[in-house]
């Protein structure tokens, strides 16, 4: 069997922080016993803590090729699944506000939503869509010890086998993207499975399928003519989130340029980014930074009037030429229960 790898690229120049990609993931994959408090794919603003809070503070990957323990994220952490008083304030008539039943949260997967950073005028933020990356070398099956999670070799999707899971959480604390959640009822780990029930369909997952902004590309690596291989290898304007981990992830950003930053005088300052470098380059390093300005140049092209094939391929005029493959209604799919 080839071996291939399925990716996905993300524009963050498109992102609205709308959560549609993240309903459409809850919708479909984490609405079971245990999974309440789960989501597989989140939107953060950024900068911010993100979920679990702090994460990019948390360790794990890999050191001199040996998968490292990081910190187990908590429930806590990730932001509880809460309850509501929905039925004595619309049906009951006996309270007027909805509040959260017991103990008041603290955090939670959106707690700090358009925050950001800087100082008026220059005030900034961007979102930072997140699932598992799928990594061409995953910490998380490298610190198994029951073997329950593996690599696919026709598309490198990472899977974890639920039977042969015990619980242990190595994997928890291995990956550095905290992306792996833990089932207090089930006593197992649960994470992104890429949607390969619609892969391998034709379907492209759920959360780039559903997303009004045509953000998310997705399609194999190799695919020269898919736009996966163009963003990431031929144009380089797709680059992976901290590199530094060592996992060699397969999900890619298109860094965001940002609005234009203003001076002293309050008058537009083209030569200053409103989003600093120092703050992209800690994201997705030097190539971050390259990417962007890479891209910057093809904008001032499209501004002069010349033909840009890189921004034609981001813009997505045809929403079906973004999935490599897998633009498949899914609706013409015949579904069936286990």
């Amino acid at each position: 069997m080839r071996e291939r790898q399925l990716g996905m690229v993300m524009d963050l120049n498109k992102c609205l922080g709308c959560q549609t990609c993240t309903v459409a993931c809850k919708q479909l994959w984490t609405d079971d016993e245990g999974m309440e408090y789960m989501w597989w794919n989140s939107v953060s603003t950024m900068p911010g803590q993100g979920t679990p809070r702090g994460w990019e503070d948390m360790g794990g990957g890999f050191d001199n090729n040996e998968a490292r323990a990081g910190k187990l994220p908590t429930v806590e952490e990730f932001g509880e699944a809460w309850e509501f008083n929905h039925e004595a304030v619309f049906y009951g008539g006996e309270q007027q506000s909805l509040q959260v039943k017991g103990k008041k949260p603290d955090w939670g997967p959106n707690w700090d939503e358009d925050q950001g950073a800087g100082h008026y005028p220059n005030a900034y933020y961007f979102y930072l869509p997140r699932i598992c990356n799928h990594c061409s070398k995953p910490a998380c099956v490298a610190a198994c010890p029951r073997g329950a999670i593996s690599k696919r070799k026709e598309d490198g999707i990472v899977l974890v086998d639920e039977d042969r899971c015990r619980g242990y959480r190595f994997c928890m604390e291995a990956c550095p993207y905290k992306k792996i959640y833990f089932n207090h009822q089930r006593k197992i780990s649960q994470k992104c499975i890429f949607c390969f029930p619609r892969v391998e369909n034709g379907v492209a997952p759920a959360c780039a399928r559903q997303c009004p902004g045509r953000v998310r590309f997705v399609g194999y690596k190799d695919d020269k003519e898919g736009p996966i291989y163009k963003l990431v290898t031929k144009w380089k304007v797709a680059v992976p989130l901290h590199p530094e981990y060592g996992t060699d992830p397969n999900v890619f950003y298109v860094p965001p340029t940002g609005p234009m930053a203003f001076d002293a005088q309050g008058n537009f300052d083209a030569a200053t980014p409103r989003i600093p470098e120092d703050y992209l380059r800690s994201l997705f390093g030097q190539p971050g930074v390259e990417a962007l300005q890479i891209l910057k140049a093809e904008i001032s092209k499209k501004r002069r009037g010349e033909g840009s094939e890189v921004l034609d391929t981001l813009i997505a005029y045809k929403w079906n030429e973004m999935f490599g493959g897998f633009e498949r209604d899914p609706q013409a799919l015949r579904w069936v229960d286990p």
